[in-house]
């Protein structure tokens, strides 16, 4: 978070005060700014380039309750994710790829459903926001 705010990347999350992880709803990171609905993000934006300030918005959008996976149970699979890449010598662009399958496989594929839901969900945000920026 410190390192986005050097670079003038504002950080917002969607709907609640808490930082989501990628797999839960929450990660024990107090955001540094909550805004609830798409319009509220649409204004942000549309301040911050009218303003000359170029640049990114990380728009942090919790996943769905419903397919979320406890921030506890998922930190065991990232870890031994890790330690198996780390064994295995696997680096750079080939780390993400071998970590989603690693985990994919030891979560007997809920892993990947939540992914592909988040995914889905980050979609339907972001044309959510399109609309409402277009419409100021």
């Amino acid at each position: 978070l410190e390192y986005m705010e050097t670079k003038g990347i504002p950080v917002v999350t969607v709907g609640q005060k808490e930082l989501p992880g990628f797999y839960s709803r929450n990660s024990g990171y107090i955001s540094p700014l909550q805004l609830n609905t798409p319009e509220e993000i649409a204004v942000l934006l549309a301040t911050k380039w009218s303003m000359g300030l170029n640049g990114s918005v990380l728009i942090a959008n919790p996943i769905a309750v419903e397919n979320e996976m406890p921030a506890e149970v998922m930190e065991k699979y990232i870890l031994q994710a890790q330690e198996a890449a780390d064994a295995q010598g696997i680096r750079g662009k080939d780390i993400t790829p071998f970590l989603l399958q690693y985990i994919a496989t030891h979560t007997d594929g809920e892993s990947l459903a939540t992914n592909i839901s988040l995914i889905k969900n980050n979609a339907k945000l972001g044309a959510e926001i399109a609309v409402a920026y277009k419409g100021l």
